[in-house]
């Protein structure tokens, strides 16, 4: 009996520790609160989630801080998004 998915797995999104990576977050921007695009590393990475460490401050959605500024997605999530170090953000 196969498992149902919400979606299926996608091969071609792949994750490793130590990679460049832009998430969709709370974050500070000058003296503003901003939701958009910030640039952080994974971290950890395992079969269902991955694990993305910021230098800045971040914010959960109700206003908290995130003291280890650390913030987990699924792979699939698109909060999530690799960097192309060759031209620049990848879109």
């Amino acid at each position: 009996m196969a498992v149902p998915f919400v979606r299926p797995p996608d091969p071609e999104i792949d994750y490793s520790v130590g990679d460049s990576v832009e998430v969709r977050c709370d974050h500070e921007r000058g003296d503003d609160r901003v939701h958009d695009w910030l640039e952080g590393i994974v971290v950890q990475v395992d079969q269902k989630l991955v694990a993305v460490q910021f230098n800045q401050d971040i914010y959960l959605t109700d206003g908290w801080m995130v003291p280890d500024r650390i913030l987990w997605f699924p792979p699939q999530s698109k909060d999530i998004r690799h960097i192309d170090d060759d031209l620049g953000m990848e879109y």
